[in-house]
């Protein structure tokens, strides 16, 4: 039988990077995605799509952040920042990849998998707390201190295989593994239609990856 993971899959193109590695390294996948009230739902649909092209078991967990507010991506009174900032910026989400990281960890430990794969990146990245290795080896501990199966000594391992690569990296080991990024959604603010809006943290990223990896990007921008 293949060793099984679970991959936490946003329909972004870190991500759909990160289940095509998964796949690459033998994994049995389960995606795992949340509705968790941020401002679009295209991304959902970009990995529903994704998943069912690779016969991938997609389950998305409704969890609504936007209750609480507090980040331009789920308190529509807060407008998505379009230039730099110092510090932290404002479409970090509280707490956001130790809840989804929470609930993938309880579904790994039904299916009885050990491998939870989840995208952070260290390099080219926004300024988030939650993707710091510091923070993936302190989650890894929890997991393996809170779980049956890891006081049982059936350990479990958080993967990231992106993070340390910048977003050209990315891009080209992507394209070494097939994947069609013009299927991915990766904008904060994407139109219903899932064209991103060229302007955000996301989109400016995204655009420089593909410059910086010399490849031809198919994303359809508003701008």
């Amino acid at each position: 039988m293949k060793k099984k993971a679970v991959i936490l899959l946003s329909g972004g193109m870190d991500s759909v990077t990160l289940l095509a590695l998964a796949i690459k390294q033998g994994y049995q996948c389960h995606a795992l995605s949340f509705r968790y009230g941020q401002r679009h739902s295209v991304e959902l649909t970009a990995a529903k799509r994704i998943t069912s092209s690779k016969g991938v078991e997609h389950k998305i967990i409704d969890l609504d952040l936007s209750r609480f507010g507090g980040s331009a991506l789920t308190d529509t009174h807060i407008d998505v920042p379009t230039t730099p900032s110092e510090g932290i910026p404002l479409t970090y989400v509280p707490a956001r990849n130790t809840v989804f990281l929470s609930i993938a960890l309880a579904w790994a430990e039904v299916l009885e998998a050990r491998a939870i794969f989840i995208g952070v990146n260290a390099v080219d990245y926004s300024g988030y707390p939650d993707c710091r290795p510091e923070f993936i080896q302190a989650f890894e501990k929890t997991a393996n201190l809170a779980t049956k199966a890891g006081i049982e000594g059936d350990k479990f391992k958080i993967h990231t295989p992106l993070i340390n690569m910048t977003k050209a990296d990315i891009i080209l080991t992507g394209h070494q593994l097939g994947v069609d990024y013009s299927q991915t959604v990766t904008c904060y603010q994407a139109d219903n239609n899932g064209k991103a809006c060229g302007v955000c943290d996301a989109c400016l990223l995204r655009k420089k990856g593909f410059e910086d990896a010399g490849c031809k990007d198919t994303t359809r921008y508003s701008v």
